[in-house]
Order: structure tokens, then C-alpha cells, then sequence
């Protein structure tokens, strides 16, 4: 986690709001201990050598962030969180509301990774790659778009005719990328350009 050093007269709130402005975060994520205790040469003075780190737990925090999140839109959800990898984070939502947090093609349901995925990498120096479901929305994607990887992938390989893909965001063409990548017969390419980036399915050169 982030941390920084400093010479403070006195450890009190304006301690923590200094430290907590330094670091760019709210007040309640910083930590502060003495390192150093500093005294002037007649002994009547003291100053102190201050470090202060973040306390930040991405799993506990994020679900409370994504709570928060949750509750400003006046919706009521389970929120649960794992680790999936080293800095790998999923968090997964059950709400009445799913549709709603899954918004049309996904795009709600993105907005929502995107505010999480800046909140947890604001507290760190690593990235963490981070994502979110709804309902179990993005398993029932994935599979969707290998099955349309692989039905075109055959024709492709079947008519030697590249076939392009409608527009997918990052998350969908890595599903594509992926499942088509030991295959013997094509390859895939990412062309176009944002938001409008789609695969093209192209027979294999032999």
C-alpha cells in the first residue's frame, strides 16, 4: 500500500487530514505511526517523524464501496468478493433490480467495473485487474459468445472467408481471442476503433 513520511509537531486531526490530502484519500483509510521522535537541543520541544500508510482491504472495501454504490441508487443487492488470482478481484451482485444494473448490452453493468476498478487501484501501487457480475450475466455471455466464436470459426475455416464479429468491448473479444487461440485452422484480430472495436475471423495462412 501507499505511504509517505513526514515531520508533524503534534499527531491530531489535522495530522490525519494533511496525511489523508497527501495520500488522496478520505480521511478514514489513513494510519499513522511514529517513527521518529525528535527533540530540540534544550529538551522542550518535540517534534515527530510520522508515516503514514493506507489501510485498505480491496475485498472488504470494495464490497463496501459497491454498497454504497447500491444504495445511492436505491437498490437492495448481496454483494460478495474473491480473489480469483494475485491482484485479480471479482465481485459478484444478486439484486431484483439485475436488469437494471446490467443496463442495455452490458454498459451499466461496465460503468459500475469501471468506478470499482478506480476505487480499489486509487489505495494501491500494483494494479489489480478487477471485475464485477450481475446475476451471473457475464457467465451466461461467455458461453453465448463461444458458441458464436466456434459456429464461425467452422465457416471460416470451412469457406476460407473471414467473418466479422458485431462490436464487442474489451471483456468480449478476450472471450473470443481466447477460445479461438489453438485453433489450427484460424486466427483472430481485433480492428476498428473504440467504442466501435470488433474480432475479424480470418482463415489461417498455410
Amino acid at each position: 500500500m501507499k505511504s509517505i513520511q513526514f515531520e508533524a509537531k503534534t499527531l491530531n486531526e489535522s495530522t490525519y487530514k494533511y496525511a489523508a490530502e497527501e495520500l488522496h484519500v478520505n480521511r478514514k483509510y489513513v494510519d499513522l505511526q511514529v517513527v521518529e521522535e525528535k527533540k530540540s537541543i534544550l529538551g522542550l520541544n518535540k517534534t515527530y517523524i510520522v508515516e503514514a500508510k493506507i489501510k485498505f482491504d480491496p475485498l472488504r472495501d470494495g464490497i463496501e464501496y459497491l454498497k454504497e454504490i447500491l444504495t445511492a441508487m436505491e437498490i437492495e443487492a448481496i454483494v460478495e468478493a474473491k480473489a480469483e488470482e494475485e491482484r485479480q478481484l471479482t465481485f459478484s451482485i444478486d439484486a431484483k433490480e439485475n436488469p437494471l444494473l446490467i443496463g442495455k448490452n452490458g454498459k451499466t453493468l461496465d460503468a459500475v467495473q469501471t468506478l470499482i476498478k478506480n476505487f480499489v487501484n486509487l489505495f494501491t501501487d500494483e494494479y489489480y485487474v478487477v471485475s464485477v457480475d450481475v446475476g451471473g450475466y457475464k457467465n451466461q455471455k461467455k458461453k453465448q459468445l463461444e458458441i458464436l466464436a466456434t459456429k464461425t470459426a467452422k465457416e471460416v475455416a470451412r469457406t476460407k472467408v473471414p467473418a466479422k464479429l458485431g462490436k464487442m468491448n474489451a471483456y468480449e473479444r478476450r472471450i473470443i481471442h481466447t477460445k479461438l487461440a489453438d485453433w489450427r485452422d484460424v486466427i483472430t484480430e481485433s480492428e476498428g476503433e473504440e467504442p466501435n472495436r470488433y474480432v475479424v475471423i480470418k482463415p489461417k495462412n498455410k
